[in-house]
C-alpha cells in the first residue's frame, strides 16, 4: 500500500473514545466494501500508530480483532494482509449484504462485563492442539465413552485447582459440563426436585449474578436475597431454611468483595444445620491482583456440602464451551446419571486438546501473562473513573477479576438510562440495579478485560459526559 494512503486509511475521532474500536470498524468496513482488495497489504502496526499518533498497542489490538474474525491474515515476521475470503464479498466499491443465515460477528463493546480479552487468547497454540487431537481420534474416542469427561482430564483439572484454589477431592468427583450455567441448572434441579411446597428455598447473594438467578428460578427455586457487604454474604440477614445456596465467595459478582473467613465458616455452619447444598461459583478468581487468590470455600468444607464450579469462559474464552463441577460425594451418583441422561457431554476433541493445553503448561502460562495485564487495565480504568467521575460515583475495590462496580453516590439516579446512552456511544456496561431482587442500588458494572490502559481515560470521559448530560450534574 502506498505510503500516502496510510493516513487516509483510517479517520479517528479522539473525543469519541474507543480508538481501537474505531480502527477495527473502519478497516472492516473498507474490507467488506472492497475498497481494500484481497491480499492488499496493510501498513505495519508501527507505521499506522505513527501516522495516527496513537500507541502501537492500540493498533495491535485492532489488527488482532480483525485477524480473529478472519478479515486479516499475517505470518510471523510478515505483513498483515486482507484475507482472501474478502473476495466473496463483492467487487471493489460494492457492498454486498451478508446472508441472513451467516451473519457477521457482532463486535464486543468495550466495558462489557464477564468476557476476557479474546484478542489475547493463545489461538495458535489452541488451534495446533485441537487439530492434532482431531486427527488422532480413534473409533473408541468417537463413541459414547467417558460422558462425564476424560479421566485424565479430570485428574489434570483437579491437580491444577488443588494447588491454585485449595480444592480437596478425588478425580471421579470432577464432572465436565459445556458451561457453568448447565452445571448450576442440573445441580439445582437435582436438589429441588423432590422438595415439597415451601421447601424449595434458595439463598442468593444480593446483588447477584443475573444468569444464576434465572436458572434457579427455572429450576423452581423460591429465591431469598441475602445482603452482601464488604465482608461478603451475610447469612445473619437471611430468612427461611435454605435447600440451596448460590455464592461467589472469592470474588463476589458484581461487587468484587471477598468473603471473610468468619462469613465462610458461618455459611458452612448453616449448610451443616440445614443440609443445604452450596453452589460455589469460582468464575474468575484466577485473576487476583493483591497477592495470592484466597482458597476456595470447598477446601474448608468438612461435611461435603459444597459443589465447586469452575469455567474456562472467563479465563480463556466462552467459545471453548468447557466448565467443570467438583461434586460432593453424596450427590455424585445422581449427578453422573443426570449428565448421562441429558447428554451434557463436552466434545471429546475439546477435552483432549485442553488436556494437552494443561499438560504442556499453556494454561498456567496464560494466567501468569494476563494477570499483570488485567491488573494494569483495572488500575488504569479505576483511577480514570475516580478522576473524571469521582464527584458522582464510588468504585469497587478492583483487587481482582475482570469487572469493576461503579456505584452512584446519589441512589436516585436511573442507571438504565446511563447504560443506554453509553451503548449508543459504543460502550457496553450493565446496570447494577438489574442485579438486585429487593431494593436496588444504582450504578454500572464495567468489564475491564478488553480496555487497554491507554483507552481508560477516554472511556471515563465518555461516562462523565453522559452523566452530565443525562442528570444535568456538573462533575
Amino acid at each position: 500500500m502506498a505510503a500516502d494512503t496510510k493516513t487516509a486509511l483510517v479517520a479517528i475521532d479522539r473525543a469519541a473514545g474507543d480508538l481501537e474500536g474505531q480502527i477495527y470498524r473502519a478497516l472492516r468496513t473498507r474490507i467488506m466494501s472492497g475498497a481494500l482488495a484481497p491480499q492488499a497489504r496493510l501498513p505495519s502496526t508501527r507505521q499506522l500508530a505513527l501516522s495516527l499518533g496513537l500507541a502501537r498497542s492500540t493498533i495491535v489490538s485492532a489488527y488482532d480483532r480483525l485477524k480473529a474474525e478472519g478479515f486479516v491474515t499475517s505470518t510471523a515476521g510478515g505483513a498483515s494482509r486482507v484475507a482472501s475470503i474478502a473476495a466473496a464479498m463483492g467487487a471493489p466499491g460494492v457492498i454486498v449484504a451478508p446472508r441472513k443465515a451467516s451473519p457477521l460477528p457482532v463486535p464486543l463493546l468495550p466495558l462489557t462485563p464477564g468476557v476476557p480479552d479474546l484478542a489475547s487468547f493463545p489461538s495458535a497454540i489452541w488451534g495446533r492442539l485441537l487439530a492434532t487431537r482431531a486427527r488422532r481420534l480413534s473409533a473408541a474416542d468417537l463413541g459414547y465413552g467417558a460422558p462425564l469427561g476424560l479421566p485424565a482430564l479430570a485428574e489434570a483439572i483437579l491437580s491444577h485447582i488443588a494447588v491454585s484454589r485449595g480444592v480437596l477431592a478425588e478425580p471421579d468427583q470432577v464432572i465436565l459440563f459445556p458451561s457453568t450455567r448447565a452445571a448450576i441448572g442440573l445441580l439445582a434441579r437435582l436438589v429441588l426436585h423432590d422438595a415439597g411446597p415451601g421447601q424449595r428455598t434458595a439463598w442468593m447473594e444480593e446483588p447477584g449474578y443475573l444468569s444464576a438467578r434465572q436458572i434457579l428460578l427455572d429450576a423452581g427455586a423460591a429465591l431469598v436475597p441475602v445482603p452482601v457487604d464488604d465482608a461478603g454474604m451475610d447469612v445473619d440477614q437471611a430468612s427461611g431454611t435454605p435447600r440451596l445456596i448460590y455464592v461467589t465467595p472469592s470474588h463476589q459478582y458484581p461487587t468484587g468483595m471477598t468473603m471473610t473467613l468468619a462469613r465462610r465458616l458461618a455459611l458452612l455452619s448453616v449448610a451443616q444445620k440445614t443440609g443445604a447444598l452450596i453452589l460455589e461459583d469460582d468464575y474468575d478468581s484466577e485473576f487476583q491482583f493483591d497477592g495470592r487468590p484466597i482458597a476456595a470455600l470447598q477446601g474448608i468444607d468438612q461435611a461435603g456440602h459444597v459443589a465447586y464450579l469452575g469455567t474456562l469462559s472467563k479465563v480463556l474464552a466462552p467459545g471453548m464451551r468447557l466448565a467443570y463441577a467438583v461434586v460432593p460425594r453424596r450427590l455424585l451418583g445422581a449427578v453422573q446419571q443426570a449428565v448421562r441422561m441429558r447428554g451434557l457431554s463436552v466434545p471429546i476433541h475439546i477435552q483432549a486438546a485442553f488436556l494437552d493445553f494443561l499438560r504442556e503448561g499453556h494454561f498456567r502460562a496464560h494466567i501468569r501473562r494476563m494477570t499483570p495485564i488485567y491488573a494494569g487495565r483495572m488500575a488504569a480504568f479505576r483511577a480514570a473513573v475516580q478522576t473524571a467521575c469521582g464527584a458522582a460515583v464510588a468504585t469497587g475495590p478492583g483487587s481482582g477479576g475482570l469487572q469493576l462496580a461503579v456505584w452512584f453516590k446519589d441512589q436516585s439516579r436511573d442507571d438504565r438510562a446511563l447504560t443506554q446512552a453509553l451503548r449508543a456511544q459504543g460502550y457496553g456496561p450493565q446496570p447494577l440495579s438489574s442485579m438486585h431482587l429487593a431494593a436496588s442500588r444504582a450504578g454500572l458494572l464495567c468489564g475491564i478485560a478488553g480496555l487497554a490502559e491507554d483507552q481508560a481515560e477516554a472511556a471515563a470521559r465518555v461516562i462523565a459526559a453522559a452523566i452530565t448530560a443525562i442528570y444535568e450534574l456538573r462533575i
